[in-house]
């Protein structure tokens, strides 16, 4: 229980710092380099980590969204580690644990703005494969809705990263990378406390 709440708070505070952030942000999106405040639908997260806001200016809610990213990068590290406790197969328990555990520090270097893009790029490849994973054996587990919400989440987060990749209708990628966030915080919210350790206990391979 103690790591559901740390997952939890380590989410609701990641959350918060970075809608805090948001205030802070001084303006500029890539549409318009000009704009004031931050929108939601043309501006990315990465923005806020930046040291200079899209326009120019000092960036104010750097300091915000930096405490942000890296709550919210140790709680999804922390339910990998935990999720992977559930899992007999050692192959996949490995993977979704010790990508889980790389994938999070390389998470963390996201806030230096000289290494964000290959971050994000790396973090990305890591997640779709451990996500596969997970999907998978919440499926085997016979888990109806969640495992319906988990091909639904992989379908959404490999398509954001199609998008990503292939600069497809990238004017749209700022909307959708807040979407696959929010989806991915009930996903993984739902799978620490709708799931436990004899949900996939006859599952051997």
């Amino acid at each position: 229980m103690l790591q559901k709440n740390l997952i939890t708070l380590g989410i609701a505070l990641g959350v918060l710092f970075l809608t805090v952030a948001t205030f802070f942000y001084p303006g500029g999106t890539i549409n318009n380099e000009f704009s004031v405040g931050y929108s939601w639908s043309e501006n990315y997260i990465s923005h806020l980590l930046r040291p200079l806001a899209v326009n120019g200016m000092e960036n104010p809610a750097r300091p915000w969204a930096i405490i942000g990213v890296l709550l919210f990068t140790g709680a999804f590290g922390l339910f990998f580690f935990q999720f992977s406790e559930f899992i007999k197969v050692k192959s996949a328990a490995f993977i979704i644990k010790y990508l889980g555990v790389l994938g999070t520090f390389l998470g963390f270097l996201v806030i230096v703005p000289s290494l964000h893009d290959l971050m994000v790029s790396l973090t990305s490849f890591l997640s779709l494969l451990i996500f596969f994973y997970l999907t998978a054996f919440v499926i085997k587990a016979k888990k109806t809705i969640l495992a319906l919400m988990s091909v639904l989440f992989l379908l959404l987060f490999y398509f954001a990263t199609f998008m990503y990749s292939t600069r497809f209708h990238l004017e749209y990628m700022p909307l959708m990378q807040k979407i696959a966030f929010l989806v991915k915080i009930v996903w993984i919210l739902s799978l620490t406390f709708f799931t436990k350790k004899e949900d996939f206990e006859n599952i051997l391979k």
